[in-house]
């Protein structure tokens, strides 16, 4: 016989399990875990819940996603900025809803089948299973999100260790995907994080046996990293987009165009204009439209003393003074004593230059005069590196535009448009804030974290 006193105590126990907060740290976030090893053993938990859920209720957890993105994505922008001092407000909330509007989800999966005398045999796209994904500090919780949904719209789990200079934003958003997960009656825990990330933890999440695939947005560094781990592995790198400008284009428009991309969050997108090549014929046409729409003439021995705030030079080298990264065009006038605020600071410079060969993620934007299309091409092609990631022009010219796409070999090309056009906005297509251009999966989505599994079924199963 069982007594009361017992019972009371079973269900105690119960109600205590069921009670039990999601994380393990102090500030409550659903997902956010102080230990690495208790977020991995929390999401190993949650995707053997989640692989029996239905395509249909996974499409409700996204649905439940996009609407709390929406209606967080001031309070996103202004926790990105103020945490990171890189970007600006109103741009943020733009790429949230670009997020919340155009990620696709399970629309994305997309099954074959091929019948024929011997019988039937159907290909599915399936879940790799946990994903472990390395997020970067210029677009925090828009990358979470964005993974997020194509990751949990293919079956998977996930378990984010975010750059450290953006935890506190990207585990808000962690937290957010959950709160709208279990809204919709999904499992505790489907998508982890944790409080200090730290490249212990990143080592941890790497080496986990549980985690069968690793995706990551960030430098070359993090990229070689993955790609040396011995897992599927989806790595977005670097790029130093140029954008070419010749005689046939609108010139007005390219100005305008080119204004708003490469001043979009001050420069921090990977996609953004970073350089330009202009026809020596219409340059001062371009250059005066510029300043119409926002942008900043710099001359002279002005953009000499730019170099030294916004570059570090070492052995004949130049590369990116961290501390100016995404920083507003009006402090960099600032530090040199103008008193102005543009959207974007331009100058004159040569091809060499390192305004030109440095990716400069900053609102400075370097405009070089060519002859040709030839030496627009050239020279642009260079400036980009190999890095294969995005490349612009303006021009009604067909065969250039053909001959600039053919020599660049970017994932991203953009023709006659703002550099974020690439991305859905105010272009055609889905969004994604993970572009794989090194490990060649392209514009991320749903089916890019899938793996392909066959089912054969024979002796006349097909009714033709």
């Amino acid at each position: 016989m069982i007594d009361e006193k017992y019972i009371s105590q079973i269900v105690a126990n119960v109600l205590k399990d069921v009670t039990a907060p999601a994380v393990a740290n102090a500030k409550g976030q659903l997902g956010v875990f102080d230990k690495m090893e208790d977020a991995l053993a929390a999401v190993k938990k949650a995707y053997k819940q989640y692989r029996s859920y239905t395509v249909a209720q996974r499409e409700k957890m996204i649905a439940n996603i996009r609407e709390l993105t929406l209606a967080e994505a001031e309070t996103m922008a202004r926790m990105g900025v103020e945490e990171t001092g890189m970007g600006r407000v109103e741009d943020k909330i733009i790429k949230h809803q670009l997020v919340a509007n155009k990620t696709p989800g399970t629309e994305d999966l997309h099954p074959t089948a091929m019948t024929g005398d011997a019988g039937l045999t159907l290909v599915e796209m399936a879940p790799f299973g946990i994903i472990g994904s390395i997020t970067p500090s210029t677009n925090p919780s828009e990358t979470v999100i964005c993974n997020t949904m194509g990751m949990i719209a293919a079956g998977n789990a996930v378990v984010f260790n975010p750059h450290p200079n953006a935890c506190k934003v990207a585990n808000y958003a962690v937290d957010l995907v959950n709160r709208a997960i279990q809204a919709a009656g999904g499992p505790e825990n489907l998508v982890v994080s944790v409080a200090k990330p730290t490249m212990d933890t990143s080592k941890m999440m790497m080496e986990c046996p549980d985690v069968k695939m690793l995706v990551a947005t960030g430098g070359p560094g993090v990229v070689r990293t993955l790609l040396s781990s011995g897992k599927k592995a989806i790595g977005a790198g670097a790029g130093n987009p140029p954008v070419i400008v010749d005689d046939t284009a609108d010139i007005a428009k390219a100005a305008a165009d080119i204004v708003k991309g490469a001043s979009f969050d001050n420069n921090l997108p990977c996609i953004a204009e970073k350089e330009c090549f202009a026809f020596d014929s219409i340059a001062d046409e371009l250059i005066d439209n510029m300043t119409k729409n926002g942008a900043y003439l710099l001359k002279g021995d002005m953009v000499d003393k730019l170099v030294k705030v916004a570059l570090v030079e070492k052995d004949g080298k130049y590369s990116i003074n961290k501390k100016w990264v995404g920083k507003n065009a009006g402090l960099f006038l600032k530090e040199l004593g103008i008193d102005a605020d543009p959207r974007l600071i331009i100058c004159e410079t040569a091809e060499n230059h390192p305004f030109v060969q440095v990716e400069m993620m900053m609102p400075i934007l370097a405009i070089v005069r060519v002859n040709n299309i030839d030496e627009a091409i050239e020279m642009a092609v260079k400036a980009e590196h190999g890095c294969r990631h995005s490349a612009h022009i303006h021009s009604k010219n067909v065969d250039r535009l053909t001959a600039f796409a053919r020599a660049v070999e970017t994932t991203i090309f953009v023709k006659n448009a703002p550099s974020y056009a690439g991305i859905g906005a105010g272009g055609e297509g889905y969004t994604t804030f993970t572009i794989a251009g090194p490990t060649g999966e392209g514009l991320t989505a749903t089916h890019s974290f899938t793996r392909q599994r066959r089912c054969v079924m024979a002796d006349g199963l097909h009714i033709v």
